[in-house]
């Protein structure tokens, strides 16, 4: 009896694949590891992004840590106000080793357009960074302000560590007397580049600190938006500074707010300052807000004994 065999095969050759799986498996793998580069580029940047500490770069000799910035209206301003201010400023700045950044209004003409020319300040520190590049600290102070204790340097005075997280006013309203927003309570010295006053009404743009770095150009950007310069806000730069920092996280993230008088003191004839923001003897500076607008005031009447004081003090110190 004979059986059926079944074909005959032949013998698969060994190690034998597919001609499809090598095309397969290199697709697959190319892209585990392209996964797994772009992983790693983001865990590497996130730590990064807006970080306070800047790139290790080496300043050359005799760089400024300090940039003081003033921003002159010169149209409006006669030339022994500004001989006076320009004074002040220098012998502050040569007693530290800062250095000065004078610039006028008119020089942010095109970029402002219609909008108030107080908008000038955001312009006029990119445009100092830009001058500074090494520089760290970057102090606007308006031109109706004199620095009254040259004594004090900023680095003591404000911008040490342990100076500056002894003045922080932590779960504070950012905008007084009531806002909703508040300055973060978890905030430390090493998170801040951005140091701020607010008189009675508002934050107070007059007189502050910029940290040099991205977060700075991010938020001087912002601040100086065309969108913000067109909305028409009632007091210009003021609201819409109160605007970003109010509802912009990554802006609140780096402020710290200190007490008005250690940045930002009010004369005694300037409306709005808080309730501890009137000028006292031995404050850093004293501000005449608002004196170029407010009737029956005069800037450079309301200056002169202030220089006078100034000037004593400088001679005896």
């Amino acid at each position: 009896m004979q059986f059926a065999l079944p074909p005959r095969r032949s013998p698969a050759p060994p190690y034998a694949h597919s001609s499809r799986f090598p095309r397969y498996r290199r697709k697959q793998l190319k892209t585990v590891a392209v996964l797994a580069i772009a992983v790693f580029t983001i865990l590497y940047l996130l730590p990064r992004l807006f970080s306070s500490s800047s790139p290790s770069v080496v300043a050359p000799a005799g760089t400024a840590s300090v940039v003081i910035v003033t921003v002159i209206d010169r149209e409006q301003l006669s030339e022994s106000y500004i001989k006076k201010i320009v004074e002040n400023r220098e012998d502050y700045a040569k007693r530290h080793g800062y250095a000065n950044f004078f610039t006028s209004t008119s020089d942010y003409a095109d970029a402002i357009n219609d909008a108030p020319q107080t908008w000038a300040a955001a312009p006029a520190l990119r445009h100092a960074m830009a001058t500074y590049p090494y520089s760290t600290y970057f102090f606007h102070l308006s031109a109706h302000a004199l620095i009254m204790n040259p004594s004090k340097s900023l680095k003591s005075h404000l911008l040490d560590k342990a100076r500056l997280e002894s003045l922080m006013l932590k779960d504070l309203p950012v905008v007084p007397p009531d806002s909703i927003i508040r300055t973060f309570s978890h905030l430390k010295a090493n998170d801040v580049d951005l140091i701020m006053t607010q008189d009675g009404e508002d934050i107070s743009p007059g007189s502050f600190v910029l940290r040099q770095g991205d977060f700075a150009r991010f938020f001087l950007d912002l601040w100086f938006d065309p969108l913000y310069r067109s909305y028409m806000f009632a007091k210009a730069e003021t609201h819409g500074l109160d605007h970003i920092i109010q509802w912009h996280p990554t802006i609140l993230a780096r402020l710290a707010m200190v007490p008005q008088r250690i940045l930002n003191s009010y004369s005694k004839d300037s409306p709005s300052a808080g309730a501890d923001g009137t000028y006292q003897d031995g404050d850093f500076v004293v501000r005449f807000h608002l004196c170029e607008s407010t009737q029956g005031r005069d800037c450079e009447d309301e200056m002169e004994s202030y220089y006078k004081l100034w000037q004593s003090k400088a001679k005896s110190q």
